[in-house]
């Protein structure tokens, strides 16, 4: 291993010891902000020591494979990686393919029959405090819904992500943690990467 950049050597990777995973980057290409290709993205992913890399759409989806004892540095070696060539920091929530498999199948709101364009679930980087939870305001946003499951917060939002007061700031800072969200669409289309991937 490369000490000075952290990067696991090729030399003692194990292809059969590797599982899947999916990587949850938050605010880029944004609004014309912290603008990132997808491409740069990717080459960061595979120098970190991941294999069968893959991204989806420009809101920084990345499926990987890599060895388990290898994946909790995966996100800040990404991260760092951002910083140092483009300027800002990323924050990069990770899960393992059965986490991932287990939040498409736990919606709460899926067996109401919602129209899943207003479905939307956030990532958190930690596990959030009981008390943290209990203690959200389920009356913040009239006309939205909330759940929050382990690491996941499940939404429905019927007029809409734009006009939410369920924002990454709200849950940030009553959960003490870093959330990313994707709509149910984007977390289908990942769900069927996994698959692919086996």
């Amino acid at each position: 291993m490369d000490q000075s950049a952290g990067i696991p050597s090729r030399r003692n990777f194990d292809p059969s010891a590797a599982k899947t995973y999916v990587a949850l980057l938050r605010g880029i290409n944004v609004g014309g902000k912290n603008k990132l290709p997808m491409s740069d993205l990717a080459k960061m992913f595979t120098e970190a020591g991941c294999t069968d890399v893959r991204t989806y759409i420009q809101s920084g989806n990345v499926v990987f494979s890599v060895a388990p004892k290898s994946a909790k540095r995966v996100p800040d070696l990404v991260s760092r990686r951002i910083a140092d060539r483009f300027g800002y920091r990323i924050p990069v929530v990770l899960r393992t393919a059965d986490e991932f498999r287990q939040v498409a199948t736990s919606n709460p709101f899926l067996k109401s029959h919602t129209n899943v364009d207003s479905l939307h679930v956030g990532f958190l980087a930690d596990l959030p405090a009981p008390r943290d939870v209990a203690a959200l305001d389920p009356n913040r946003s009239p006309g939205d819904s909330f759940k929050v499951r382990g690491r996941e917060v499940y939404l429905c939002l019927p007029n809409g992500m734009a006009r939410t007061k369920l924002t990454n700031a709200y849950f940030d800072s009553k959960l003490a943690t870093t959330s990313t969200f994707r709509n149910w669409r984007t977390l289908l289309k990942l769900l069927e990467m996994i698959q692919a991937t086996g």
